[in-house]
């Protein structure tokens, strides 16, 4: 994708992720999202976000799921929640195995190899399931970190659902902080493609719309960065 390669990052309508990765039985794979466990590391006490994590070993065409292990960020990406080995729940292996997830690893293989340095190491590839919950008075933090790189070297943030939300805007800067773009992702497959090396990102609290209801915003993020580079993440 030219935008990716020119300008770091690549904005997908869920139209265009659907080409990309197919979505057979989207539903199953969105109600996992309400089988997440809460995030019980958020250095500022927060309890609103929940998620599941898996690690996978992945070349084009070959993608393998490894042991489950804990993940850890560099207080240099994470100023929050870093230098902490933190142990989640597992992604279940139906969602790990499940067809939209598969081709959301393998579209992000076919458009990030080609761009990446010739290597014969394969990918390590984290996946995250997130939840973001917020009621009145409660606000939700997408990112609070902040505006920020997860130390790897190639990003997908894709929408699995949003309810009742208010905000939760998407924001794209530079490394000096010029701002690249800002957008919402509404639609369930709605999704940004970004390169970690040149780019930082981050999203706006979330709000309830009505505040006499919960507002939910679910996503899958999954970054790539090379085996044989240091885990920065």
């Amino acid at each position: 994708m030219s935008g990716l390669a020119t300008e770091g990052f690549v904005r997908f309508e869920a139209d265009e992720t659907t080409a990309l990765i197919g979505a057979k039985d989207w539903k199953t794979f969105a109600d996992s999202w309400n089988d997440l466990g809460l995030d019980t590391f958020m250095a500022d006490g927060g309890r609103y976000r929940r998620r599941r994590f898996a690690a996978f070993s992945a070349l084009p065409g070959a993608v393998e799921r490894k042991p489950h292990q804990a993940h850890w960020q560099s207080r240099d990406y994470n100023p929050l929640n870093g230098d902490v080995q933190r142990w989640f729940e597992p992604v279940t292996d139906a969602i790990a195995d499940h067809p939209v997830t598969q081709g959301v690893i393998k579209a992000g293989l076919e458009l990030f190899h080609p761009l990446s340095p010739a290597s014969e190491q394969p990918w390590h590839v984290e996946l995250h399931q997130f939840r973001i919950e917020a009621r009145a008075g409660e606000q939700g933090l997408p990112t609070p970190e902040g505006a920020h790189r997860d130390g790897v070297d190639w990003v997908i943030v894709m929408l699995v659902d949003r309810q009742n939300v208010d905000s939760g805007v998407t924001d794209i800067f530079a490394p000096d902080g010029t701002s690249l773009g800002s957008f919402t992702l509404v639609a369930p497959g709605d999704a940004v493609f970004l390169d970690d090396h040149r780019v930082l990102h981050g999203v706006t609290p979330i709000r309830p719309l009505d505040p006499a209801l919960p507002a939910v915003r679910d996503v899958l993020v999954v970054t790539y960065r090379r085996e044989d580079s240091t885990p920065t993440r």
